[in-house]
């Protein structure tokens, strides 16, 4: 670890001397130590957005919030930054799951598929499904136990 690398939960994370350039970074922008919801939007370039887009990218920037003080600490940047850059796809399905899990009840509804996908949606701005017709193709394929939900399993992570 002292030679280079940050590791976390067994995962190679991103070198040391890296970090010192993000952090160097992190500051220049940020003098405050701290990034707020505005910032990300702004370094993001994700102004001007509809409802639900701004939603999702609100609920983006709270899952990166750990300590939930309303601001992107250092910490939780490079966090999220290994997370996106260097993350197992194990790591990422279960982050990108909680952050549909709007309700953190441990499983999507169709309510919240619908609102992530609107979200995507106008993110990208594209419509080749209606969002009703995408929710119910994914929640017949992923509503393995018939609650009307897609539940994460270890089973799904796997396959």
């Amino acid at each position: 670890m002292g030679n280079g690398e940050s590791v976390a939960g067994g995962q190679t994370g991103i070198l040391a001397q890296d970090t010192y350039v993000w952090y160097r970074a992190f500051m220049m922008e940020y003098p405050s130590g701290l990034q707020t919801l505005h910032e990300f939007k702004a370094l993001l370039g994700l102004q001007g957005l509809n409802q639900k887009a701004n939603q999702h990218v609100d609920q983006v920037y709270n899952t990166f919030d750990t300590n939930k003080d309303g601001f992107i600490d250092f910490v939780e940047f490079i966090a999220a930054v290994n997370l996106v850059v260097q993350g197992k796809i194990e790591q990422k399905l279960k982050w990108y799951f909680k952050l549909c899990d709007s309700d953190g009840n441990g499983s999507i509804d169709k309510k919240e598929l619908l609102n992530i996908f609107m979200a995507v949606q106008a993110l990208n701005g594209q419509q080749t499904l209606s969002p009703e017709e995408f929710v119910n193709l994914v929640l017949h394929k992923t509503d393995i136990n018939n609650d009307g939900g897609a539940t994460l399993l270890p089973a799904f992570l796997t396959q």
